[in-house]
């Protein structure tokens, strides 16, 4: 995708999850917006999410669109304010703001309009007074230095043209001692040339991937510690459903991505809050 500008690919993807937004508000969809199935919920048990969490938020909140269970890794404690890159219809927001309760906090950012509009339907309809939603772009969030605690993401950062720039600003928005909880797809072998020019698989969560190597450098440089990547191997069964015949799966997997930002000298021990 080296032939095509950042902004070319942020107006691409925009559109195409915009569309997602629009559709009946169902969600009946994988991560890639090509692939809609009949059970956004069926999809969801293959990530790692129980039967509760899919009752315990607003209908239509759970889209479909991920690739693993962030909250799953999160370790998430009463109190605790957590930013969602990539919010969506608002599904990990919804189940982390019922995790860290009234004395804590959710942030939902996403850059489409039609995501964000939906995601505040569904906490109005859910009745949620510690979640908020936000427009704007995971390269330059909307949010003050040093106020999350925990930061998660489901099958988003592989969408960025600029995922150096994500990292940065995840770290900038972390308190000293916060920790990135993220579920997305990494490459494990180069991706073909007509895979990496194909701006819907890059729509569809695929030839955005980068490698482990590439994003252990990318998080250790915007100052990352604590860093731990492990991929899913049974990932590669739903995967194959996002390209039918194109084999991706032999080529992207998902991954459990978590990191933490060092605590500066005089912040005291981290403990949870």
């Amino acid at each position: 995708m080296t032939d095509r500008k950042p902004d070319d690919i942020r107006d691409a993807v925009r559109e195409n999850y915009a569309a997602v937004a629009k559709r009946n508000g169902s969600g009946e969809c994988c991560c890639s917006p090509s692939c809609c199935s009949d059970s956004s919920a069926m999809e969801s048990t293959k990530l790692g999410y129980s039967a509760d969490d899919l009752t315990a938020v607003p209908q239509g909140a759970n889209m479909g669109l991920g690739c693993g269970n962030p909250r799953a890794i999160a370790a998430l404690q009463p109190g605790e304010v957590v930013l969602d890159l990539g919010s969506g219809g608002g599904f990990d927001c919804f189940l982390a703001a019922q995790r860290v309760g009234p004395t804590g906090r959710a942030i939902g950012v996403d850059m489409t309009p039609e995501m964000i509009g939906k995601a505040r339907q569904n906490a109005e309809v859910g009745s949620y007074t510690n979640v908020e939603f936000r427009l704007g772009e995971i390269e330059a969030l909307p949010v003050a230095d040093s106020i999350a605690d925990v930061i998660i993401s489901n099958c988003v950062i592989n969408l960025s043209p600029e995922k150096p720039r994500v990292f940065r600003e995840a770290y900038r928005v972390l308190k000293p001692g916060g920790r990135l909880a993220v579920s997305d797809v990494v490459a494990t072998a180069e991706l073909p040339e007509n895979v990496r020019h194909d701006l819907a698989l890059y729509t569809g969560c695929v030839a955005g991937a980068c490698t482990i190597a590439a994003l252990e450098t990318m998080l250790h440089e915007a100052g990352f510690e604590h860093i731990v990547i492990e991929p899913n191997d049974a990932s590669r069964a739903f995967i194959q459903e996002w390209a039918p015949g194109r084999n991706i799966e032999d080529y992207v997997i998902s991954a459990s991505i978590t990191a933490s930002k060092p605590w500066r000298e005089g912040a005291g021990t981290f403990t949870g809050r």
